[in-house]
C-alpha cells in the first residue's frame, strides 16, 4: 500500500528556505526559558512537522545537554545541521537568538534613556523582587531533583559558601565540583548516585537540563506517528558523516572567528580596552556556563559589577528582569551587560552615554558569548550521529550539577540585598518583601509560569504609580 498523502508530505523533504522561516518565526516566539523552548521545538519539529523522530530528538538533546551554553540553540543549530548542512546549522542557531538580540537591545535603549521616568522605575520596583523569586524557583527545582545525597547536598553548600562568603573563582568552584565527583564515582559511588536508581545519572545540566527532561514526552504515543524524515533508521546525511579534513576546517575557522575580532578589537581599543576585555572575559562565560543562564550569571555578575564596574548589581537585576521578557535563550541578559557596559564607559574614544559604543559593546559580548555553541556542534555534531546511543553523564558533572545549585542560590543572594534594601541605611522595603513572598508562592505552590508572574509584577508596579499619581493630584 503507498503512503498516504499526510505522511509523504510529512516526510517530503524540506527547502532550505522553509527552514529558514521556522527558525525566524521560532526565534520571535521562544518565551518560557530552556524548558519552554525545548518542549516547542519537540511539539512543532518531531509532533506536527515530523522532520526528525523522538530517538533522534532526544539524542540530538542530550548531547547538547552535556555542553556549556544554551540548549535550546545547540538544539536548534544541531537540527538546522542535520537538515542543510553547515550554513544550516549557522541559520538555525543564528536566526533563533538575533531577535532576542534586537529586541533587548531596543529595551537597553528605552532603559538607559527613560528608566529613570517614575512609570518605569515603579515597574522596575515590582519586577525586581519577582526576578528574586524566580532565582529561588530555579534553586529549589533544581535543588529537589538532583541532590539525592549527603554528599551532593554539601557539595552544593561548599559551592554556595565557596562563592558567596570566600569568593572563590567560578572557574575554580566547577573545576574543584568535578573533581570531587570523580574521585567519589571511582572510590564511592553510592555517595553520589540516586537512591534506588543505577549509575551515575545525575540531573547533569543544571536546571536547564532538568527542565528540558520534564519537557520531553513521558511516552509514546498508542498508535504508530508517520515517518520522519531523519527517522531512527534513517542514514546520516552525507554532509553529516565525519571526516578529518571537515573537523579540522571547522576548528580552523573557529579559532579564526574568534582570534581575529579579538585582535581587531584590541587594536581598535587597547587591549585593556572595554570591547576587548569584555570578548576575552565573555568567552571564558561560554566555555563555563554549565547548568544553564541561572549557574553562570553569578560569575557574570562577579565579573562585570564587582571587578570591571560595567554596571550596579541593582542594574544587573533589572537586566535579569529584561532577559525574562524577551524571546530568546535566557543568557542573552549578558548583551544588557554588554550595553551597560558600553553606554557608561568609554569604548572607542566616544564618550560615556554614546549610543554607538553601547550598541557596539551588546553585539560584541553577544558574539563571544555564542560563538562556541556553535562551534561545539559543528565540530560534534558528526561523532555524535557516528555514536548513534544515548550519552550518559558521569560522576564529574553530577558534582557540577549539586555545585549548580549552591551558585544559583549565590545569585538569589546577592540580588536580595539592592532589592529589599534598595538605598543604603535606608530600612527594609516592605513591599518589595511582599512581593517576592506572593511571587514565590505564585511559582512553588500554585505553579505560575514565568511569563505571567512578570506580567502581574510589572502591572502591580504600574498600579502603584497610579496611585501615588492619584494621591499626588488629590493633596
Amino acid at each position: 500500500m503507498g503512503a498516504t498523502p499526510l505522511e509523504s508530505s510529512m516526510t517530503a523533504p524540506v527547502s532550505f528556505r522553509a527552514a529558514a522561516r521556522y527558525w525566524l518565526q521560532l526565534g520571535f516566539t521562544s518565551f518560557g526559558g530552556p524548558a519552554g523552548q525545548v518542549a516547542t521545538i519537540y511539539s512543532e519539529l518531531v509532533e506536527r512537522r515530523r522532520w526528525l523522530s523522538e530517538r533522534r530528538y532526544l539524542h540530538a538533546l542530550n548531547y547538547c545537554m552535556l555542553l556549556p551554553g544554551p540548549e535550546a540553540t545547540q538544539l536548534a543549530t544541531y537540527i538546522g545541521w542535520l537538515m542543510h548542512g553547515t550554513w544550516g546549522g549557522l541559520v538555525a542557531g543564528a536566526l533563533f537568538v538575533l531577535p532576542g538580540v534586537a529586541v533587548l537591545i531596543g529595551l537597553s535603549t528605552i532603559y538607559v534613556l527613560w528608566g529613570q521616568l517614575p512609570l518605569l522605575a515603579a515597574v522596575f520596583w515590582a519586577l525586581k523582587p519577582a526576578v528574586v523569586a524566580i532565582v529561588l524557583q530555579a534553586a529549589w527545582r533544581v535543588g529537589s531533583r538532583t541532590l539525592h545525597t549527603p554528599a551532593l547536598r554539601l557539595i552544593a553548600l561548599a559551592a554556595f559558601l565557596g562563592l558567596s562568603l570566600l569568593k572563590l573563582p567560578y572557574p575554580l568552584i566547577v573545576a574543584t565540583a568535578a573533581l570531587s565527583g570523580a574521585l567519589l564515582g571511582h572510590w564511592r559511588p553510592a555517595l553520589i548516585t540516586k537512591p534506588g536508581g543505577s549509575g551515575h545519572g545525575g540531573q547533569g545540566g543544571g536546571g536547564a537540563a532538568v527542565q528540558a527532561a520534564e519537557a520531553a514526552p513521558a511516552a509514546a504515543p498508542s498508535s504508530a506517528p508517520a515517518p520522519a524524515l531523519h527517522d531512527d533508521h534513517t542514514p546520516t546525511p552525507a554532509h553529516g558523516r565525519f571526516s578529518r579534513r571537515s573537523l579540522a576546517v571547522t576548528l580552523l575557522v573557529s579559532g579564526l572567528a574568534l582570534g581575529l575580532p579579538l585582535a581587531l578589537l584590541s587594536w581598535a581599543d587597547g587591549w585593556d580596552g572595554v570591547l576587548a576585555t569584555m570578548a576575552r572575559f565573555f568567552t571564558k562565560v561560554a566555555l563555563l556556563s554549565f547548568g544553564g543562564a541561572y549557574a553562570v550569571l553569578p560569575y557574570v555578575a562577579q565579573g562585570a559589577v564587582e571587578n570591571y564596574g560595567w554596571l550596579s548589581a541593582a542594574q544587573m537585576v533589572d537586566g535579569l528582569a529584561l532577559g525574562e521578557t524577551t524571546p530568546g535563550p535566557l543568557i542573552l541578559v549578558v548583551a544588557f551587560v554588554g550595553f551597560l557596559g558600553g553606554w557608561q564607559g568609554s569604548v572607542l574614544g566616544l564618550e560615556p552615554g554614546s549610543w554607538w559604543a553601547a550598541a557596539a559593546a551588546a553585539l560584541t559580548v553577544v558574539w563571544f558569548t555564542f560563538l562556541p555553541s556553535f562551534s561545539f556542534i559543528l565540530a560534534g555534531a558528526p561523532l555524535v550521529e557516528a555514536s548513534r546511543n544515548d550519552l550518559r553523564l558521569g560522576a564529574p558533572l553530577t558534582a557540577i550539577t549539586a555545585a549548580v545549585v549552591g551558585v544559583i542560590a549565590t545569585l538569589a543572594l546577592l540580588f536580595t540585598g539592592p532589592v529589599l534594601w534598595p538605598q543604603a541605611g535606608a530600612g527594609l522595603d516592605w513591599g518589595a518583601l511582599a512581593i517576592l513572598l506572593l511571587s514565590a508562592l505564585a511559582l512553588l505552590r500554585w505553579r505560575w509560569r514565568v511569563m505571567p508572574l512578570i506580567g502581574a509584577a510589572a502591572a502591580v508596579g504600574a498600579a502603584r504609580w497610579l496611585l501615588g499619581l492619584g494621591l499626588a493630584l488629590l493633596g
